[in-house]
C-alpha cells in the first residue's frame, strides 16, 4: 500500500491559489479529488477493517464492519473472547454489558441518534447536501503544528435526553493535502457528558485507488482514550447477517 501521494498538478493549483479564497464546497470537492474520486466512494456497499487498539494501558485486535444499508459493528478480542459493542442490524441497537458480558439493547433515544448517522457511508461529506447537511469554512488555524481549514459541519439534529440539538462538529483539513486530520465535536452521553472529544487521524494509505487513515486516535478534553491502527481494509467484503444480530434472536432460530 502507497502512502497518500498527491498529483504534481494539483499541488500546484493548490499553491496558485490564496488560501483565503477556498470555499468549503472547493475544499470538499478537492478533498475527494485527493482520496480516489467522490463517485468511487459513492459504489463502495461496505469495509471491514482491522488492527490493533490501545485503551488505558490495554492492547488487543479490533474489527470494524460498516455497510452501506446502515449495518455495522465494533468487535474485539480480549482473553482470547470476542466482544462485540455499537452493533446495529438495521432496527436494533445494541452492545456487551463488561460488567455481566451478555447483550443488552440501547434504548430508544440512543437507536433513534444512531439511525440518523448510518446515512454517512462511507463520509459524512458524500453527498451532504443531498443529506440536508450544511457546511461553513471558518478560515485557517494550526492543528498540532500543520496549517489547516476548519470546516464546521452541520448535520440533522439529535434528541438529547429529550430535547433536540444540532449535531455538529468541526474537521481540520490540511491545506497541503486537503484531507482532515483531526475531528472536534462535543461529547453528548456518559460521564464525559460536555467535554471536547479530539479525533486524530494520520497515515493515509491507498486501498484499490482509494485512501483511508490507517491510524487514528481518540481524546476527550486533552486526554488520550483511544488509539487505531489499521493493518488490513478490505472493500466490499462479504458478511454473514448472523454477525449484526441480538444474541437472543440467534438463540431463538437454533430452537
Amino acid at each position: 500500500m502507497k502512502t497518500i501521494k498527491i498529483l504534481i498538478a494539483a499541488v500546484a493549483l493548490a499553491l496558485a491559489v490564496p488560501v483565503q479564497a477556498q470555499t468549503a464546497d472547493e475544499i470538499i470537492s478537492t478533498y475527494f479529488e485527493n482520496i480516489g474520486g467522490l463517485e468511487n466512494f459513492k459504489q463502495l456497499e461496505g469495509m471491514k477493517l482491522e488492527g490493533n487498539a490501545s485503551q488505558q494501558g490495554f492492547e488487543f485486535p479490533f474489527m470494524v464492519l460498516q455497510l452501506k444499508d446502515g449495518r455495522q459493528m465494533f468487535a474485539f478480542t480480549f482473553q482470547g473472547k470476542q466482544i462485540k459493542q455499537g452493533v446495529f442490524d438495521g432496527e436494533i441497537l445494541w452492545n456487551t454489558n463488561f460488567m455481566t458480558m451478555k447483550a443488552e439493547k440501547s434504548d430508544a433515544e440512543q437507536t433513534a441518534n444512531f439511525k440518523l448517522n448510518t446515512n454517512d457511508f462511507p463520509d459524512s461529506f458524500v453527498d451532504y447536501k443531498e443529506k440536508g447537511y450544511t457546511i461553513e469554512l471558518l478560515g485557517t488555524e494550526t492543528m498540532d503544528g500543520a496549517e489547516t481549514f476548519k470546516v464546521k459541519l452541520v448535520k440533522e439534529p439529535i434528541t438529547v435526553d429529550g430535547v433536540q440539538e444540532d449535531d455538529i462538529s468541526f474537521y481540520y483539513f490540511d491545506t497541503e493535502n486537503y484531507v482532515p486530520i483531526a475531528v472536534e465535536s462535543v461529547v453528548r452521553e456518559g460521564p464525559a457528558k460536555g467535554k471536547t472529544a479530539k479525533t486524530i487521524m494520520s497515515d493515509y494509505q491507498e486501498v484499490e485507488g482509494l485512501y483511508f487513515p490507517f491510524s487514528t486516535s481518540q481524546y476527550v478534553d486533552g486526554n488520550l482514550m483511544f488509539s487505531m491502527t489499521m493493518e488490513n481494509v478490505e472493500l466490499n467484503p462479504t458478511v454473514d447477517d448472523a454477525e449484526f444480530a441480538f444474541p437472543e434472536e440467534i438463540t431463538e432460530e437454533k430452537k
